[in-house]
């Protein structure tokens, strides 16, 4: 095939250009894809879904408000939704490292739209006045981004970590009469139960969806109508408010007009601040896997204490090892979450003067975290919390020769001779109660009940000497 059959000439106010023969885009989109070959990654799924979202939103408003046709209207927004749906996916093939305003994405979004609706029209659909029409990409991206990011939140995320925490519930409530040797500084503490310990990380995952939450109430705020700036120029005085309305409509979700339309577009704070409540996730999420690998960690020379569902050879040389494969997976993502939060942070303060120009950054990070720590939780859930078995007879071994039991007999004899009995015991390996019965010659009886680990985790005997 020789080379004039491989492309057609489009042109844009910069002059003419070839582009794909076969592509849906213009000449605006393929100046992108020439200018920007820096990360072979194009903008997330969830981003053209919301962009498709917005711009069927804008074709309907602006038919509403009798800028548009019907026929016109129609047309574009049946194209929107059919790139909103993924239709077209493989026609979006500028890279996340662009112009910081998203500009390219947005008249990639205009041009696909327009030849689709052209195509499926009585009109020739233009991007610009038409798909573009009461928009600027200073409004349009900063809005997909937020929509993008609440529903990925909403619908991914949020049920996601529900089912983790509900998970962890559920095995705290099997698991809640098996006590075990606590640690603090990784070294032997008082006793707990499984159920308090796991009954912890689901109160930190509780925490985690409560801050989610509160952060997505201000992230629904969206600055569309406010066009180049924040003054809307060139969009009708109603546009956005009713845009609100209409993306609520299609996306399902609640969207309302950002009080103030300056902010929306020079600021991305808001974004931010659901990357920090990610975070926070991640950083709870990391202490849930490593607490997991400590206590899968041996068989034999570690703690030992569960056993964790095997999914694969954990060598190429060792047979017989099994790793802790999900919960490695899962720091991994964390690591990774924590990483975006810092460039999110450094993109958000790219707001110079009326415009953030990362915001192509923002988005594609944010949705990103949302999406790893989704399905990390996921699977941590369903293949790692839910087939955990206890190792009960290491359990209980190492609960009854854990020296820090003696804690319990501070108030009866002091902490003086309660250490000594303490190191003694550790020194010659020996249960507690069996040597505390030797240093204080306190009854047996008396001594099993105030060392009795179940008695322990639920608090101890209160009121120490006097309560004896």
């Amino acid at each position: 095939m020789n080379k004039q059959a491989d492309v057609r000439i489009e042109h844009d106010s910069m002059g003419e250009l070839e582009v794909p023969a076969d592509a849906l885009w213009g000449a605006s989109t393929q100046r992108a894809v020439l200018n920007f070959p820096i990360s072979g990654q194009p903008m997330p799924r969830e981003f053209i879904r919301a962009l498709g979202l917005v711009k069927a939103a804008a074709a309907q408003v602006n038919g509403d408000l009798g800028l548009l046709g019907k026929g016109m209207s129609a047309s574009i927004r049946k194209a929107a939704m059919a790139v909103a749906k993924g239709e077209y996916d493989a026609q979006f093939p500028v890279d996340v490292y662009q112009t910081g305003s998203g500009t390219s994405s947005n008249m990639n979004a205009n041009e696909v739209i327009a030849t689709l609706a052209t195509r499926g029209g009585r009109s020739k659909v233009h991007p610009n006045d038409h798909v573009n029409l009461g928009q600027s990409s200073n409004d349009v991206i900063p809005t997909a981004l937020r929509v993008s990011a609440q529903l990925a939140t909403v619908e991914t995320l949020l049920p996601t970590l529900k089912h983790l925490r509900r998970t962890i519930e559920r095995r705290a409530r099997a698991l809640g009469k098996i006590t075990k040797t606590g640690r603090t500084h990784l070294m032997d503490a008082m006793p707990l139960t499984f159920g308090q310990e796991f009954g912890a990380w689901a109160a930190q995952l509780a925490s985690a969806q409560m801050r989610i939450e509160d952060s997505i109430k201000r992230l629904r705020r969206l600055p569309i109508g406010g066009t180049a700036i924040g003054t809307g120029i060139n969009a009708d005085p109603r546009f956005g408010k009713a845009m609100s309305k209409a993306l609520s409509a299609l996306a399902g979700t609640r969207f309302v007009p950002a009080a103030n339309l300056f902010e929306g577009l020079a600021s991305q704070d808001d974004a931010v601040e659901l990357s920090g409540q990610l975070s926070v996730l991640a950083v709870a999420l990391m202490k849930i896997a490593n607490d997991l690998r400590w206590m899968n960690s041996g068989p034999l020379a570690g703690l030992g204490e569960v056993e964790l569902p095997a999914l694969q050879p954990g060598s190429s040389i060792m047979p017989g090892k099994i790793n802790p494969v999900i919960p490695e997976a899962t720091a991994m993502v964390c690591a990774q979450v924590i990483g975006h939060h810092a460039a999110i942070t450094v993109a958000g303060q790219s707001g110079n003067f009326q415009l953030n120009v990362m915001l192509p950054l923002i988005a594609c990070n944010l949705l990103d975290s949302i999406r790893l720590l989704a399905n990390a939780m996921r699977l941590l859930a369903d293949d790692t919390i839910a087939g955990l078995k206890v190792r009960r007879e290491r359990v209980d071994e190492a609960l009854s020769r854990n020296p820090i039991l003696v804690t319990a007999l501070n108030p009866v004899i002091g902490y003086e001779k309660a250490a000594k009995i303490a190191k003694r015991a550790y020194v010659e390996n020996r249960a507690v109660l069996d040597v505390a019965m030797e240093e204080t010659g306190m009854p047996e009886k008396q001594l099993r009940r105030l060392l009795d680990p179940a008695v322990l985790a639920r608090g101890g005997i209160q009121g120490g000497a006097n309560g004896v």
